[in-house]
């Protein structure tokens, strides 16, 4: 039993787990659609007519199977965003950027890197992003079935 006074224990190690999941049909048709036709899709929920991109199986509102699929646009509005100045395990060095971006067509937001803006200069960079702005998908050339198929949204 510890006492209100005792330094708590710091332990040190390491977990290295890997892993395999199912992505299950949406998640998987979202990213077949990246990686093959270089396209985003999302599903449309029949009861609001949303449509949730990324897609999902089921609308979190209507709690109604999600079953139609609908090609959106690789631009969009930036809805917010944060620089990130500190490194973080397993991302990449800093800076870099993360937004939300509404693409044409969708209801929802996706979240991914923003880039294609120097982020050195805080200052500069606060000038150069601004929520409401236009963005557009940079895609790489090399696409694995992943999100990263789309390497960033740099400004349209």
């Amino acid at each position: 039993m510890t006492s209100q006074q005792e330094e708590p224990l710091t332990i040190d190690g390491r977990w290295d787990i890997p892993y395999r999941h199912t992505a299950g049909q949406a998640a998987s048709r979202f990213f077949r659609e990246l990686k093959e036709n270089k396209r985003i899709v999302g599903g449309r929920c029949p009861s609001c007519r949303r449509v949730l991109v990324p897609p999902r199986s089921f609308c979190e509102r209507c709690f109604v199977p999600v079953e139609e699929w609908v090609e959106v646009g690789d631009k969009g509005t930036l809805e917010t965003f944060t620089i990130v100045y500190a490194q973080f395990t397993s991302l990449p060095p800093p800076p870099y950027c993360v937004g939300v971006i509404k693409l044409d067509g969708a209801d929802t937001g996706l979240i991914h890197y923003v880039g294609g803006v120097d982020l050195q200069d805080l200052e500069a960079a606060k000038k150069a992003l601004s929520v409401g702005m236009r963005l557009q998908a940079v895609w790489r050339d090399q696409r694995e079935g992943k999100i990263t198929d789309i390497e960033y949204f740099t400004p349209a």
